[in-house]
């Protein structure tokens, strides 16, 4: 297919283009394969480069013989050109609808995409399972890599390489993947250096309403224990929608078949809820014409704060069991590329502080959520603005982002990188010039040859010019566990993303300005209290006590 027959009118004159915080501009739309360019003469006027795949949907609106389409983007903008003469709008039309709703991905923009830049680091090899698993050298004797998933045959969302228990071996791997969703059977997700603790994360079992066990998947949860150990199993689902799956061939982990794990259920909301409440919050951010009450009343409706706080409770309550109760953990929910990858990751947030630092969450995003499975190509094929949502859209990643941009807010010091970093990966996530967000899988990637037709993101963003954009002023290193507050006080909403596009409306200067107070207030505190800790912790180095404050 060539795009030339997609595009009806490839060009028209005197289109005047309006935008957040720019003044309408008057100049000529070109239309490519993949982007809308809108381009003046005007001095110190800067151009328009929108990639079509950011495209979220289209209205149309005619007054006379002027035409007017609203552009409705996936990073939440809206944009409204006002075209001259009926059909070369509809026509305009038209033509972006077909452009920025292409079934093939090998159409996409990424795989035309030629950099500019110089490339110093090959983003595809900077973080493979083999260098993250060098890490791990205290656990080397316990663990081990194995490539039973090199083909990708025993698991299709699984990367070619995991790391399982030594004493487990690749035969009694492929048996226990036949008893977990998906094929995906228990992998580490993360050991704790402090006390040798692990977070395994899988596919919910394979029970069915006959109660089938499998005493291979028994065996393989149990070779993470130490002697004497106990060890929790997370469900993400509440207790109820468990014993659902059941009747569809799932369950979960009995009691009498797991005697040394305790099971508990939480209740994180997954895909049409989700969708329906970014909807619902973009939609009332949007809205300039309600008082403030109205305003907070709707986004109290819209439950996302509400979203935040069950993952991030159930994130905190996975790095309590491993911090201080020093239990080993597996987490799943149906799935287990969704949910569970929110609290796993998050979870490391907490723990780890190599995952606070750049590169660490450049390697947690690698290996959490892209190796891991998440399927990015479906969860974020549509955004807040699309009328014919499909089953598989959900803002799974976007709430993990706004997790993190929540425990950042609370801990200003102790992230190397700022809100920024945060908000190009939800945009990359959606609209990217690079190959990192394609596919669904490791397994679809490979197939697509990414590697070899696409630039990486990490290969843009590693560059010291960029890095500089990222990086927060404020940050040093922190080596203890941080614990972030869920009060509904400490949730705040993310202004950054959200009401970015929206704050010239007076009720949301106001709620602006309130947030940036608190904001302040907050940094100024959250110094103060890091400056006491690393005064406990020395103090409490010199009396030989190891406990975590």
């Amino acid at each position: 297919m060539e795009f030339a027959e997609l595009i009806k009118t490839p060009r028209v004159d005197n289109v005047v283009l309006h935008r957040p915080f720019y003044p309408a501009v008057e100049g000529t739309l070109c239309l490519t394969g993949h982007h809308l360019i809108l381009s003046s003469r005007q001095d110190n006027t800067e151009e328009l480069w929108l990639l079509h795949s950011n495209i979220d949907a289209i209205d149309k609106r005619f007054v006379g013989p002027l035409g007017t389409i609203i552009i409705k983007c996936k990073d939440f903008r809206i944009i409204q050109l006002d075209i001259p003469g009926m059909e070369e709008c509809l026509n305009i039309a038209s033509s972006i609808e077909a452009l920025s709703t292409l079934d093939s991905i090998t159409l996409m923009y990424p795989f035309f995409y030629r950099p500019m830049f110089e490339v110093i680091e090959d983003g595809w090899h900077s973080f493979l399972p083999e260098q993250e698993f060098e890490l791990y050298s205290s656990a080397i004797s316990e663990w081990r890599l194995s490539y039973v998933n090199k083909e990708f045959a025993v698991c299709p969302s699984y990367p070619p390489a995991v790391i399982v228990p030594k004493a487990i071996d690749d035969d009694v791997l492929r048996k226990v993947a036949t008893f977990r969703h998906g094929g995906r059977f228990p992998v580490l997700s993360y050991y704790h250096k402090k006390n040798g603790m692990v977070i395994m994360r899988s596919g919910q079992p394979l029970t069915g309403t006959n109660g089938r066990r499998s005493k291979e998947d028994e065996r393989l949860i149990n070779a993470t224990l130490r002697a004497g150990k106990r060890g929790y199993i997370i469900d993400t689902r509440p207790l109820n929608v468990a014993q659902q799956a059941r009747a569809k061939g799932g369950g979960f982990e009995q009691e009498a078949h797991y005697p040394q794990w305790r099971r508990i259920h939480k209740s994180i909301e997954r895909y049409h809820v989700l969708q329906e409440s970014l909807i619902k919050l973009v939609e009332s951010c949007n809205d300039q014409t309600q008082n403030m009450d109205r305003w907070l009343s709707k986004l109290e409706a819209s439950n996302w704060l509400t979203h935040i706080k069950e993952i991030l409770t159930t994130a905190c309550l996975a790095a309590q069991c491993l911090d201080r109760e020093g239990a080993s953990i597996l987490i799943h929910g149906t799935e287990g590329t969704d949910s569970t990858l929110q609290v796993t990751s998050l979870a490391q947030i907490i723990l780890e502080p190599r995952s606070r630092t750049i590169r660490g969450f450049e390697a947690l995003i690698e290996r959490e959520w892209l190796q891991a499975g998440h399927p990015f190509q479906q969860r974020c094929a549509q955004a807040a603005y699309c009328n014919s949502k499909q089953k598989w859209e959900s803002p799974v990643f976007l709430l993990f982002l706004d997790c993190v941009w929540q425990i950042l807010r609370q801990f200003p010091c102790s992230f190397e990188f700022n809100e920024n970093l945060l908000i190009m990966l939800f945009e990359h996530a959606y609209a990217s010039p690079f190959g990192t967000f394609l596919g669904n899988n490791e397994s679809e990637r490979c197939k697509l040859k990414l590697q070899q037709k696409t630039m990486s993101l990490w290969s843009w963003v590693n560059r010291p010019s960029e890095l500089s954009k990222f990086t927060n002023p404020l940050f040093e290193a922190n080596n203890l566990v941080i614990w972030p507050s869920v009060a509904p006080q400490s949730l705040q909403l993310w202004e950054g993303i959200f009401l970015r596009w929206n704050r010239s409306s007076k009720y949301l200067d106001e709620a602006y300005e309130e947030m940036v107070n608190i904001i302040e207030y907050n940094k100024e505190l959250q110094t103060k209290v890091n400056l006491l800790r690393r005064q406990l912790a020395e103090l409490e180095t010199e009396d030989g006590v190891q406990e975590s404050p």
